[in-house]
């Protein structure tokens, strides 16, 4: 992996690379500029040309780093550090944009292997300097932008191999470095899938996925990836920390979900084991309308909790079918249901799925309207980076809460939102995470950007994460905690919680190295 340039993978600035750039609709350029009041953004600054202060480690440090990993694997030059010093939020790429990485490493390491992550580990500690674990740099959250006065990043590009799979057990163990379309074609190779497909699928890590509890698009059917995770390797600055052995067990507190979720802050997870499926021999998608948001929650909690349940089963809001229906010719309102179902045999399930649809009030769209979010299922980044070059704001909030709280957690969230960005708004909204007992709610903000737009989305998350918390619903459902959602998270565990996690990390991480700032509190 080249670290210097990667502009056959990830671009800079923008989500991904420009050959997979897309462009508005001309009805939706339209119907923005008619909502919100846009101007053309300044030109994006070059990555060469990117303020990045020289490295600030001594020669001690970068000698003993050089020496455990080889002078190949310690990269101090500012395209690298540039590219590790930030994630993809809206606000990381408008200062990437500005030509600004506020938070760069002093350095990127690219260790080959657990015993090198341990000693990385075991060199920053003396030396007092912090630890960014880095997989793909998705976060969206902050995760990668610790308090610390000086870090390096840790990428762990290097540890990207399948390291063993059990096709009588199917589990598989996977390097934490592993990018999602690799693991998915060595899998494959095996007559095996993980069936884990999130939003950022296209450059997110294995590692990347335990260490914030993600989820993907077919959760429905394949579960989330924390309920995929049978065991961890764990490189902290204490040793190592190897988690189950048995597909259950009642030998004390299960210790996968300590580090599960944890953002780097305890310890560096070098590999996972994870259950896997057989590659499913058929596949199918199709499209339902339901009049009203409300009857789309009552056939998607009947299916999530009555069955059958799809593979992929995720309802729009009027807003996201309206403006999703923009250019298409589509214009029959009410709200739109996608499901998808992958197996051996689909067509009993597709049936009755069906028959519980229709009987709530669902009218069916086709396949093609199944077929045509899967072949657009990862656009999204893409077009918030379009939107940016048309001169608007676009982000996104996520959070979960019970059946019984959803509708009112839809319409506080919403309500917030726009009563921060009062001049102009559109806000949308979708389910595509369910659960017997409640589900996701994932919501799109386009808006003018206004004079600071940075700041502003800052007053308008807040106020989304008041609505969130004065709900009753969860901070974040998929997108972790990371530097955004700190104090909410803090208040949602509480006080003593919170003194646990202290204390947790305080023996796992004595010199408190381990992304500081980020999660706990």
């Amino acid at each position: 992996m080249n670290l210097e340039g990667e502009a056959s993978t990830v671009g800079w600035a923008r989500w991904g690379a420009g050959t997979n750039a897309k462009t508005l609709p001309d009805t939706a350029s339209t119907l923005l500029a008619q909502v919100l009041d846009l101007a053309p953004p300044p030109p994006v600054v070059p990555l060469a040309e990117v303020a990045v202060a020289d490295c600030a480690l001594d020669g001690a440090v970068l000698g003993a780093l050089r020496r455990a990993l080889g002078p190949d694997n310690v990269l101090t030059t500012r395209v690298a550090r540039a590219r590790h010093g930030s994630g993809m939020s809206t606000p990381d790429l408008l200062r990437h944009r500005q030509g600004r990485v506020p938070a760069a490493p002093q350095a990127v390491l690219r260790p080959g292997d657990h015993a090198e992550v341990l000693s990385i580990l075991d060199i920053c500690s003396r030396f007092g300097v912090a630890v960014v674990p880095f997989g793909g740099g998705t976060s969206v959250v902050g995760g990668l932008t610790p308090s610390a006065t000086r870090h390096v990043a840790v990428d762990l590009g290097r540890l990207n191999g399948l390291v063993a799979v059990d096709p009588l057990s199917r589990t598989a163990t996977l390097q934490a470095g592993l990018r999602a379309p690799r693991a998915a074609e060595l899998l494959a190779e095996h007559g095996f899938t993980m069936g884990h497909v999130p939003q950022s699928y296209e450059y997110a890590t294995i590692g990347g996925f335990a260490a914030t509890r993600s989820s993907g698009q077919a959760s429905a059917g394949y579960g989330r990836f924390d309920d995929m995770v049978t065991a961890l390797t764990i490189a902290t600055p204490r040793g190592t920390i190897r988690t189950g052995r048995a597909p259950a067990s009642a030998a004390g507190p299960d210790l996968r979900h300590l580090f599960l979720g944890s953002e780097g802050t305890l310890g560096v997870i070098t590999d996972v084991t994870v259950r896997i499926r057989p590659l499913p021999a058929r596949s199918h998608y199709e499209g339902w309308r339901f009049a009203s948001f409300a009857d789309g929650l009552h056939a998607v909690r009947s299916l999530a909790q009555d069955g059958p349940r799809p593979t992929v089963l995720r309802l729009s809001d009027e807003a996201e079918t309206m403006i999703g229906a923009t250019g298409s010719g589509r214009s029959d309102g009410g709200c739109q249901l996608i499901a998808g179902y992958e197996g051996a045999d689909v067509r009993p399930t597709v049936e009755a799925a069906a028959a519980v649809l229709a009987a709530h009030g669902g009218v069916p769209l086709g396949e093609e309207s199944g077929r045509q979010w899967a072949r657009h299922r990862f656009d999204a980044p893409y077009l918030r980076d379009a939107l940016l070059d048309a001169g608007a704001f676009a982000e996104t909030v996520e959070t979960a809460a019970y059946w019984s709280a959803l509708p009112e957690v839809h319409d506080r969230v919403r309500q917030a939102i726009l009563g921060a960005l009062p001049d102009a708004a559109l806000v949308l909204a979708h389910v595509s995470h369910v659960y017997e007992t409640g589900a996701s709610l994932y919501f799109t903000v386009i808006c003018s950007p206004g004079s600071d737009p940075i700041e502003r989305w800052r007053r308008a998350k807040a106020a989304a994460s008041d609505a969130i918390a004065a709900a009753g619903a969860t901070i974040s459902h998929h997108h972790g905690v990371g530097t955004d959602h700190r104090a909410w998270y803090a208040a949602e565990i509480g006080d003593v919680a919170v003194d646990l996690l202290r204390a947790v990390k305080q023996q796992l991480d004595p010199a408190g190295i381990l992304n500081p700032g980020i999660l706990v509190p």
